[in-house]
Order: structure tokens, then sequence, then C-alpha cells
């Protein structure tokens, strides 16, 4: 990308052209990859299949990676508890992680603004607390311990209150950003925080308190475990390539043909389309979760998820290259501190019921429509 609100690079590539620089993705860079030229009809199809199978790649490979990095850590004795709040912790966030550090790389070496690498967190964010936990409420009422209001939320309050402070009090050459040493900042925290979880896991086992676990460790056989590893790491690196190629080849062509600004666009495929296809994750483990009436895992797996997406997702990518984004940053970063706030209110009333639900669905409904008609007129 080049100055915010420019096009992507104007030079014609054929179809032929285009596949021959996909296959050297691996042997020369992404910028071996030529921008797609979005006249041609069938450069549309290929925005459109490459977001489908990259999200499809991030949620599945995000998955394998997780199963074989839990077996492995178990093969070195590590408790399954550890690793539940520490490898399958980070593991859910790997697509949030994949799209905002691609995002993040494609600027450092092409210039621009990171709209689809803060858009993706943001959003993913307001997602999991509008959409995610708003039909998860529709399944079954969503009943929220005293605990959570005392301990996990204030945590989430804190860090999401700190991403709008560094990312409004902050900029870089006049754009608002996540700059390198906020995001330093943002990856000391989450260390923090791991330690925390660990620390205050092993308190409440001595004192015969439960800990509750999303999942137990199958043990593969230490061959198989390296090999899934691997193609884990592969499957969602490729994931977060093809979805943030296809986002910003496909909102360059929609601008262009609707003659709309082209970082408005970006940021609006970042919050919606990719935004909720990395949430995905999350909104099945949570509606699984209500169906069974585990309904309070529903609560900590989104407050755990948006923790993670701003330390973990936005300390990695922000490090890598500071995240430059356009003006309408300010409004999508207060709709989710207020998302944040409207939840937090919800806990003190004890439970998410199937009418706070749809409220929180409503919500997410108008802040939509608002995205639209923000890129449009």
């Amino acid at each position: 990308m080049g100055k915010p609100g420019s096009t992507l690079k104007n030079e014609t590539y054929t179809y032929y052209e285009f596949i021959i620089g996909v296959s050297f993705l691996f042997l020369g860079g992404k910028n071996m990859i030529p921008n797609l030229d979005m006249t041609q009809w069938w450069s549309w199809i290929v925005c459109i299949v490459l977001l489908i199978l990259g999200i499809f790649f991030l949620v599945k490979f995000s998955d394998l990676f997780v199963d074989a990095s839990a077996s492995i850590a178990k093969r070195f004795h590590i408790s399954e508890m550890i690793i539940g709040l520490t490898i399958v912790a980070f593991g859910t966030s790997c697509p949030e992680l994949a799209v905002s550090v691609s995002d993040s790389i494609t600027c450092l070496l092409e210039g621009g603004n990171a709209n689809v690498a803060i858009g993706n967190v943001v959003g993913s964010n307001i997602c999991n607390l509008l959409i995610v936990l708003g039909c998860s409420a529709i399944f079954t009422p969503i009943l929220i311990k005293k605990s959570v209001c005392k301990k996990e939320y204030p945590i989430l309050l804190f860090v999401t209150a700190l991403l709008v402070i560094f990312g409004l009090c902050f900029s870089l050459n006049g754009s608002y950003a996540i700059l390198r040493w906020e995001g330093i900042v943002f990856i000391v925290l989450i260390i923090v925080y791991a330690i925390y979880l660990v620390l205050d896991a092993k308190r409440m086992m001595k004192q015969g308190l439960e800990v509750e676990m999303e999942q137990q460790v199958e043990l593969m056989p230490t061959w198989k475990s390296i090999v899934f590893v691997v193609l884990g790491l592969a499957g969602i690196a490729v994931g977060g390539e093809a979805v943030v190629y296809g986002a910003k080849n496909a909102a360059v062509g929609i601008g262009d043909l609707a003659n709309l600004n082209h970082d408005l666009v970006e940021s609006l495929v970042g919050l919606t389309v990719v935004a909720v296809g990395t949430s995905l994750p999350e909104l099945v483990t949570s509606i699984v979760a209500a169906k069974k009436g585990q309904n309070d895992m529903a609560l900590g797996n989104v407050i755990g998820s948006n923790i993670f997406n701003i330390l973990f997702v936005l300390g990695i990518a922000g490090a890598i290259n500071p995240l430059t984004v356009g003006p309408q940053i300010v409004v999508d970063l207060a709709v989710m501190l207020l998302a944040t706030l409207f939840i937090f209110l919800f806990a003190f009333l004890g439970k998410i019921d199937r009418k706070r639900g749809i409220v929180l669905i409503a919500c997410y409904t108008g802040y939509l429509i608002y995205l639209i008609c923000r890129t449009v007129i």
C-alpha cells in the first residue's frame, strides 16, 4: 500500500502471472505476489476464495497447532492446567495474530496504514462482546460469578482502556498509531498476565477450589506432534497471508469502483469480515459451552480472548512495525470501550439473559450499519 487513500500498484497482471506469483510465495517472499487488477472479473473471485480459504486455514490449523503443542508439553510432564492457561489460551488468538502480523509486515514493506491489523483486533473484541455473548445468551442465560467482577473483568477493563490511551494519545506521521514501544509494553503485560493466571490457578488448587479447564490434552506420538506443529504454523501463516491479501485487494477494488476512501474500506473489511472470521473459534466454543450449560465458560472465553487479542496480538504486531491507522479508529475504540463497560454492567446485575442477548446483537447491528454509512457516505 502507498500513502493513505492511495491505490495499490497500478500494474496490470494477467491471471497466469498471478498464479506464477503465488507459487513463489515461500521462495521469494510476499513481494513476489502481484497485487490484483481489480478491473478483472476473476480478481474478485480470487479475493473471495482467498478470504474463505484463509479463514478456514486459520481456524483449522490453529486447532492443529494447539493440540500438537499441548501434546509436546505433556510429554515434558507439564501439567494440563498450565497447558490450558498458556498454550491453549495463546493458541486461540492465533487467527488474529496471523492476520495482524501479516498486515504489519505488509505495511513495513509497502507503507500505508495497518487498518486490517488494528481493525481485526478491535472488531474481533467488539464481535466477542456483542455477537458471541449475545448468541450464547439466546441459547441459555449466562450466569456471572461475583469473582469475575472482582478479578478477571477489571483486568479486561484496564487492558481495553490502555489500548484506547495508547491508540489515541500517541501518533506517527500525523496518524493515530500503536508505536513499537507500546507493543513491547503489551508483550511484557501478557507475560505478566500469563504468570498471574498460573499462580492464581495453583493457589485455587491448594485451597481445594476447582480450576475449570476447557480441554483435556491428548497425548500424541512425538513425531506426529512435531509434524502437526510445523503444519499448524505453516497453515496459520498461509491463512493470515491469504486473508490480508484478499481483504486489502478487495478493499482497493471496492474503493476504486465506488470512488471511496481506501482507508475506510480497509477498516470496514477488517472490522467486519476479517474480525468475525477470526472470532469463529470463540463463537463456536462459547455457543457449545452455553448449550451444555457451562454458561460461565462462555464469558470467561470472551474475557480471556479479548485480553490476549490486545496484549498478545497487537503487542507482537506493533513490536514488528508501528501500526498506524486513520482517524476513524477513534469511534471504533470508543465502541469497544463502551461495549466492555456495557457487559461489565450486566456482570454486576448477575446474568445476561435472552433479552439482554438480543440487545447485544441489536447493538452490533447498529454499529455495522454505522460502519457501512461511514464508508459509503
